[in-house]
């Protein structure tokens, strides 16, 4: 069984903490804006869970608490390639963010906060994390493929969602506005990068993973003559 160090903890401790946090707000300010609307509080809460960014950042703040308040925990959420895994969607998250949406709208107050926090903050702070904690040499090649589940199955659950509510999350997953066959290609483009950012992964591990030392050669024994 692993123990974690007290850097480790207090790491964890930290990310979980501000992972939280931004949660936390973006809910209070999602239910905030469909009650504005005179709306329900279930309205936003499911506005709220339609986004990739709050349903990866709560897989990370959970992964954080685990290291935090059980070190020595066997979960699911504390195996190397969970872990793994949440990294190459936490730092999807931040790519995704900076490429297609941060150019089309400018929050401020505590949007610009939440905003920051999610995509801005959480990311690299899970990376040195993984970096510096999570053990390496576990990863295997197979991995990223099923990694894949879990972006093919948010893909599935905003089609269904979308169809039922009438909205979508993100204008480039948006079938109303696309047709099926744009959004189709932008589906697979998508998965492509997730499996590639889950091979960066692999490399990283194996590269960073520990090498077994050999032993010395034994000299060859001297004959009795000398």
């Amino acid at each position: 069984m692993r123990k974690a160090s007290t850097a480790e903890r207090v790491v964890a401790g930290v990310g979980a903490a501000i992972g939280w946090f931004g949660l936390g707000l973006q809910l209070r300010l999602a239910i905030g804006f469909s009650l504005g609307r005179g709306l329900s509080v279930a309205h936003g809460l499911v506005v709220y869970l339609g986004f990739f960014t709050i349903l990866t950042n709560i897989l990370v703040a959970l992964v954080f608490s685990v290291a935090c308040l059980r070190p020595a925990s066997s979960s699911l959420l504390a195996r190397p390639r969970t872990r793994s895994a949440a990294l190459v969607y936490i730092a999807m998250v931040g790519i995704i963010y900076s490429l297609l949406l941060r150019h089309v709208w400018a929050p401020g107050g505590a949007q610009l906060i939440t905003d920051r926090l999610l995509h801005d903050v959480i990311p690299p702070l899970y990376f040195v994390y993984w970096i510096v904690f999570v053990p390496k040499g576990e990863l295997r090649w197979i991995d990223p493929l099923f990694w894949l589940a879990y972006p093919v199955l948010y893909f599935l659950y905003i089609l269904v969602r979308g169809a039922l509510i009438g909205s979508y999350p993100y204008s480039f997953l948006d079938a109303a506005a696309l047709g099926y066959p744009r959004l189709a290609v932008n589906a697979v483009i998508l998965l492509m990068a997730f499996l590639a950012a889950g091979y960066v992964c692999v490399g990283i591990d194996r590269a960073a993973r520990p090498r077994k030392l050999s032993a010395p050669a034994s000299p060859a024994p001297r004959s009795a003559s000398g």
